[in-house]
């Protein structure tokens, strides 16, 4: 069981007339963590039932997504490679998937908008690659998100997920059981592609809350009030956010507490859909 826990935070951070719960999906693994080990669930056993040798898969320069499949691949005994968004760089998250064994291949950001032939081109059409999306958004990834709910107490008034490519939030929309009828899913988009977003998740029902107003002008985007606000919570609860998702989700929870869009005595479930090492890049950006 992953653990729910009550947030007992000051009434100078949260109001007292709500119970603002943690969804720890974060505790799943150090680095196949939160969401990431949801959308490579099924993708695993895909791979061993199949035994394909080696995984094909696309992130930026900080993926949290690229670190998760590193290290399954180490775990499950697949070989890695990353297809990474832009000029060749290195930082901490890339060196990490290359301590897990991946091997990275740069493409520029035009080559990388058609990820299946850069599949294609990579692999020169040989057998035994296994393509996996950027983020693991797919049929299979959403599959693995559905289970999310086998966690969710049935307490849980209001559910607030944080949006990538969509896949987390489709997963909820389409795994939603009978016995929370009454449970509010609500996305907090975390970049502007609304559109995408909402494409990817009304496929499977129209039960959701969409908050775009929290995106702070695109992804990664931050600012200073944000980043106190990040650091204060952690400091009275002891758990981390990462600035680029989960973080957004907290942010939008606590303005929509003050503007008391919920009911008296709510009780709120922000879901950590884990990816720490998204913190790597953004560290100096603190005050």
């Amino acid at each position: 069981m992953i653990p729910c826990q009550k947030l007992p935070l000051p009434d100078n951070l949260f109001p007292k007339q709500y119970n603002l719960y943690i969804l720890r999906e974060d505790l799943h693994h150090i680095f196949v963590s939160g969401n990431k080990w949801r959308k490579l669930k099924y993708h695993i056993q895909h791979i061993q039932n199949k035994h394909f040798h080696t995984v094909v898969t696309f992130g930026g320069a900080f993926s949290n997504h690229l670190v998760a499949t590193a290290c399954a691949g180490a775990m499950y005994g697949f070989k890695t490679v990353g297809i990474v968004r832009g000029e060749p760089v290195q930082n901490m998250v890339l060196f990490l998937c290359k301590q897990f064994g991946m091997a990275l291949h740069f493409v520029s950001r035009t080559a990388y908008k058609d990820k299946y032939l850069c599949f294609e081109q990579y692999t020169q059409q040989k057998t035994g690659y296994y393509f996996i999306d950027e983020g693991g958004a797919d049929e299979i990834g959403i599959q693995g998100c559905t289970e999310i709910w086998q966690e969710i107490p049935p307490y849980a008034d209001h559910i607030f997920c944080a949006c990538g490519t969509g896949t987390t939030l489709a997963g909820l929309v389409k795994g939603k059981p009978h016995t929370h009828a009454h449970t509010h899913i609500h996305g907090v988009p975390v970049l502007n592609a609304f559109e995408s977003i909402e494409n990817t998740a009304s496929k499977y029902g129209s039960e959701y809350h969409f908050h775009t107003e929290y995106t702070l002008g695109g992804y990664a985007k931050t600012n200073r009030d944000y980043l106190n606000a990040l650091t204060l919570f952690a400091q009275h609860t002891g758990i981390l956010l990462d600035p680029i998702y989960t973080g957004k989700v907290w942010y939008a929870i606590q303005d929509l507490a003050k503007k008391q869009y919920f009911a008296q005595d709510s009780n709120l479930l922000l879901i950590h859909t884990g990816g720490l090492t998204g913190i790597m890049g953004m560290w100096e950006k603190y005050p």
